[in-house]
């Protein structure tokens, strides 16, 4: 298995366990899904980074501005499915990188767990959305273990 540097805009597979799966006493998700990494937190004396992870789901958000929608020239480029896929601004995963939860993407080399990188300007406007979202809404960080 293949573990890249972990960087904000890498799209990976992982194990994403949903903040409703938590509060129910899960500790592993349900299914493997596409996850955008939007923060890594680098650690002291050599310890692995912490990094944050945000759901990508085929379920359109009842309010528009839970989600940002990635576009469908950026799916094929990743080797993702046509269907339309959201990238959720309401909850995230936290975990330590390597993590157990990561998973060997679908497509593409399949000793890695890398999709590949979201572009930059989409990674701009999720940033953006994603701030506005976290001061707006009580969001849902669900810590994975270290």
């Amino acid at each position: 298995m293949s573990w890249p540097a972990p960087q904000p805009g890498l799209l990976i597979r992982y194990s994403y366990l949903w903040a409703r799966e938590a509060r129910e006493g899960r500790e592993e998700g349900a299914k493997d899904r596409p996850c955008a990494v939007v923060l890594v937190l680098l650690r002291e004396g050599g310890k692995a980074p912490l990094v944050r992870v945000l759901p990508v789901t085929h379920t359109a958000p009842m309010n528009p501005d839970d989600g940002l929608e990635i576009p469908l020239a950026t799916k094929q480029r990743l080797g993702l499915d046509s269907a339309r896929s959201w990238v959720v601004l309401t909850e995230a995963n936290d975990f330590v990188w390597p993590g157990p939860d990561l998973r060997p993407a679908v497509r593409g080399d399949p000793a890695s767990v890398v999709y590949g990188m979201l572009p930059p300007g989409f990674m701009r406007v999720l940033r953006e959305r994603l701030v506005a979202r976290w001061r707006t809404v009580r969001a849902k960080s669900v810590p994975r273990g270290e």
